[in-house]
């Protein structure tokens, strides 16, 4: 177990003004690890938002490597990329056209993993299919049309703390 007690802190931002504003950010500081919870922003229809994507991604790396420096981090939530072909159901037709699957986003989620962060379930099932989110429109939970875009990251040194990797699909969300 990393921790038995409560968070010694908890912040609500990354301490860039730019991203802070959108409150998708949430750190909790815990004595052997810090646990930051992330909405990591869509870059929008028609790929609007890419530009804001790619410095967000350049920034919150920034952030969670200058916490790493204190402590192993853990990060978990909603990193709005699908990052290997796997983890979509549609990943031809998607590539770099669709928000979630761009070549940048792929770029941003390869450049957290190669700092030294381990993606827990697919540590643990290299090769399994398996999806956090599915689009309200065209039954596509029932077809499993899914995005895995939820994870969670840890630092490498945590690696060996991990036991298990789920993605509960048989439970819907409110």
């Amino acid at each position: 177990m990393l921790s038995k007690t409560a968070p010694i802190s908890i912040t609500k931002d990354m301490g860039v003004e730019e991203h802070d504003n959108e409150g998708r950010v949430l750190c909790a500081e815990f004595e052997n690890f810090y646990l930051v919870n992330v909405y990591t922003p869509n870059s929008g229809q028609g790929l609007k938002r890419l530009d804001y994507r790619k410095t967000w991604d350049e920034d919150f790396l920034g952030y969670v490597k200058n916490l790493e420096k204190n402590k192993p981090v853990i990060m978990c939530g909603d990193f709005n990329v699908a990052h290997q072909a796997i983890d979509l159901k549609n990943d031809k037709s998607n590539y770099d056209k669709t928000a979630g699957y761009t070549q940048i986003e792929i770029d941003g989620m390869t450049h957290i993993i190669n700092a030294g962060f381990v993606d827990s379930f697919r540590h643990l099932h290299p090769d399994e299919i398996a999806y956090s989110f599915w689009s309200y429109r065209f039954k596509s939970r029932e077809r499993n049309t899914g995005w895995r875009i939820d994870y969670f990251l840890l630092s490498t040194a945590l690696r060996d703390k991990i036991k298990a990797a789920a993605i509960l699909t048989d439970f819907y969300g409110f």
